[in-house]
């Protein structure tokens, strides 16, 4: 099994992405610590993760607090002894509008998530992967952290913070044993994408005709990915982003 024996941290791992890759941690070997908010999806995400024959533990934590960060990976450390891997994947989206009818609240709170929670995890991971001499962490960035589009500034933003938050910290512990990478996931089939599609009066079906595969990716689809950059199969990879997008960006 690729990851037997390594222990992985998942933050936002009570949905989409985030269980999925959780899950698949579990099916590769780790023993899986994962984070959210919403405690009854927590326990769902674990016993699905046990199913896998992986051990698990679910912690309750916002990954906009600095003390809910410290204290999980803390407690991970205390529950398996290291953290090999680690995927940063808590996130929220913004409503579709132009910037300026985008609300500062809304855009603080997006923020203080999306990018100020990844920048809390990997302090709070490296230090503690700097102490073992390795580690790998993947950030959930986005294809539009790649490019632009219309009506979602503020995502946009946070998620280009993210790639320069992974590219620079990447080139900070490259010679210390420690990699790190960013995934970019385009239209995939989560909630989120269900909240997106009903903000904008679309369907599912017309961002897939936006695609050149023509489909909407699936979480395992993206997980696979992640669960590979955070083996020793990646392991002269660090400071990239993976687009997982059916060649969205690429077109």
């Amino acid at each position: 099994m690729m990851l037997k024996n390594k222990v992985a941290l998942v933050t936002g791992g009570t949905s989409g992405i985030g269980r999925a890759t959780a899950i698949t941690f579990g099916a590769a070997g780790a023993k899986v610590v994962f984070s959210g908010r919403r405690d009854i999806e927590g326990e769902d995400t674990a016993k699905l993760i046990r199913e896998t024959g992986a051990e698990c533990l679910y912690v309750h934590s916002d990954a906009s607090k600095e003390e809910d960060i410290k204290a999980l990976v803390q407690k991970t450390v205390a529950t398996y002894g290291r953290l090999d891997c680690a995927f940063n994947n808590a996130g929220v989206e913004s409503l579709v509008k132009p910037l300026h009818e985008q609300s500062i609240e809304e855009f603080d709170n997006l923020m203080a998530i999306n990018v100020r929670g990844v920048f809390l995890c990997m302090k709070y991971e490296i230090e503690q992967m700097l102490t073992q001499g390795s580690g790998a962490i993947v950030n959930s960035s986005s294809g539009v952290g790649l490019i632009g589009l219309p009506g979602s500034s503020p995502y946009v933003a946070s998620k280009h913070a993210v790639m320069g938050l992974t590219r620079s910290a990447a080139l900070d512990y490259a010679q210390q044993g420690i990699r790190i990478n960013a995934v970019n996931p385009g239209f995939i089939a989560t909630e989120m994408i269900d909240r997106i599609v009903a903000d904008i009066r679309s369907t599912a079906d017309n961002l897939a005709s936006t695609v050149p595969m023509r489909r909407i990716g699936q979480v395992d689809e993206v997980a696979q990915a992640i669960v590979f950059l955070c083996s020793d199969a990646a392991s002269y990879i660090t400071g990239q982003p993976l687009a997982i997008d059916g060649g969205y960006t690429a077109s």
